[in-house]
């Protein structure tokens, strides 16, 4: 820092904004033992600081808002405004770079500052040492940030910025699917290991149980139904069937001792149970999928939709991309692969354990998976963003994959997408107006009852007037008559 510039420090409290201006700036530059001794002292640390200005929010919500833009690396119109009335004007005409220099804690927020309000901002190790001073001894510099008031305010804004970080949105709760397919993956592998060494261990005791029994759960039922071979025989006595059938009378296996059995037991049960939870988390995940995503999940089903937005990061983030990164969503290493060998591109990422890959022949995997993901990205944009869930979209969706697997095999036209969605918006709009209808159909009759009863007064009100205009009628033809003789009279006179 060159000589003749003065140094500010910006520090954000929890209660307001606090600019310091530094008086002895050259024995801070040295960072001396000296120092760190004064900095201890705040009648040693007012003399090398003083308080330029100190600014409190007027709320608690005005607080979280400003903490929020800062922590975001922006600056909120009231710090702006702080820093223009308080520092010194910097004039857009001149060349010359401002005489002083801000100090701030994060870099990104000085660039942010710098871009704001045009003044120079620094962020090392002086101006981090200059904070800490002025965090240790904020109170003497604002008394009435005394007996706990400041702490008060760490507190509550530290629980309001917390809780808004972590806010939960149960319309769109697509982190409880990421979770809950991560979960789902690390338990086949789990199940997959531990029933291989339920099978290994067990068939030392039991080799005939192998054959007999293929599936790896129902192996493990199998051992932990049975157990040990000797004690199952002699329960089984009355039943010679059932010996045959496990073959427990001719087994080649080897004695378990009591500790040894105990042991394969109690893996084995634990094996069940963790199969049994990955059904019911399997459940689950199929009624988180059909209310966050219900037509992404009829369209792909719940265990590739979960997993397309597990990739993307979340259900927003998946129906921001574009038909052609959802098809090869989960192949970025086989990409990136093929982009540097100047090879191949990948056809398709997660959508390919989708059945309508499968399905098609060989020739035709690519042109699917550039339909299916076009559909997927269609069907994301609307768990997305509609305001009424419903499965209707998926529905036809996945109806319109299947017209273009038949279209590839057999040359049948397809409906065009337009009808399709046309079709779908004009059957939503007539069950909303139902819905609607329901509703003005009692005031479209209570109106009407008033309309009678209005006309009724009407008439009534009519029949009142029109006797007084014969009235008039009569006595105007009651005056001409009069006329009339009057006039007779003269004549014959």
């Amino acid at each position: 820092m060159s000589k003749g510039e003065t140094l500010y420090v910006l520090h954000e409290t929890a209660s307001g904004y606090a600019l310091f201006d530094v008086v002895e700036l050259d024995e801070v530059a040295s960072l001396s033992p000296e120092l760190q001794k004064a900095m201890a002292d705040p009648s040693a640390f007012s003399r090398i600081v003083k308080l330029k200005a100190f600014q409190a929010f007027s709320s608690a919500e005005m607080a979280l808002e400003n903490i929020n833009a800062v922590a975001e690396h922006s600056v909120p119109d009231r710090l702006r405004d702080f820093l223009e009335q308080y520092l010194p004007a910097i004039s857009a005409k001149k060349k010359k770079k401002a005489s002083f220099k801000l100090g701030v804690v994060e870099p990104d927020l000085g660039k942010a500052i710098a871009e704001a309000t045009g003044c120079e901002c620094r962020s090392d190790d002086v101006v981090r040492e200059l904070i800490r001073g002025a965090k240790q001894h904020m109170a003497s510099f604002v008394p009435e940030l005394g007996g706990g008031t400041l702490e008060q305010s760490q507190l509550g804004l530290g629980h309001a910025f917390s809780r808004c970080k972590v806010k939960f949105n149960p319309a769109r709760a697509d982190n409880m699917i990421i979770q809950s397919i991560g979960l789902l993956d690390t338990l086949d592998k789990d199940i997959n290991t531990f029933s291989m060494r339920v099978r290994e261990w067990y068939s030392w005791h039991f080799p005939e149980l192998r054959d007999l029994v293929r599936e790896n759960y129902a192996f493990a039922r199998a051992a932990a139904c049975v157990g040990d071979r000797a004690s199952f025989l002699a329960a089984c006595e009355e039943s010679s069937a059932k010996v045959d059938e496990l073959a427990a009378a001719i087994s080649m296996g080897m004695e378990c001792s009591a500790g040894d059995m105990a042991n394969i037991m109690h893996f084995t049960a634990r094996m069940v149970a963790l199969a049994t939870y990955r059904a019911q988390l399997g459940l689950y995940l199929g009624e988180k999928m059909a209310a966050v995503a219900p037509n992404l999940s009829t369209l792909v089903g719940e265990s590739v939709g979960a997993r397309l937005i597990s990739k993307a990061g979340s259900l927003s983030s998946l129906a921001k991309c574009p038909a052609s990164t959802v098809q090869i969503l989960g192949a970025e290493k086989a990409l990136f692969r093929a982009l540097k060998k100047k090879g191949n591109t990948p056809k398709y990422g997660l959508i390919y354990h989708s059945t309508f890959i499968g399905r098609a022949a060989k020739k035709n995997k690519g042109r699917i998976s550039r339909y299916l993901a076009n559909k997927c990205a269609i069907a994301s944009r609307i768990d997305a963003f509609a305001d009424e869930l419903t499965t209707k979209y998926g529905e036809q969706m996945r109806a319109q994959v299947e017209e273009r697997l038949a279209f590839f095999d057999t040359g049948a036209t397809p409906r065009r997408n337009l009808d399709v969605m046309t079709a779908i918006a004009k059957e939503l709009k007539a069950e909303a107006g139902d819905a609607m209808d329901e509703e003005p159909a009692v005031e479209k009759k209570k109106k009407k009852k008033r309309s009678k009863s209005d006309a009724d007064e009407d008439d009534g009100v009519a029949l009142l007037e029109k006797p007084k205009k014969k009235k008039k009628k009569e006595k105007s033809e009651g005056g001409e008559e009069k006329k009339e003789k009057k006039k007779k009279k003269k004549s014959k006179d």
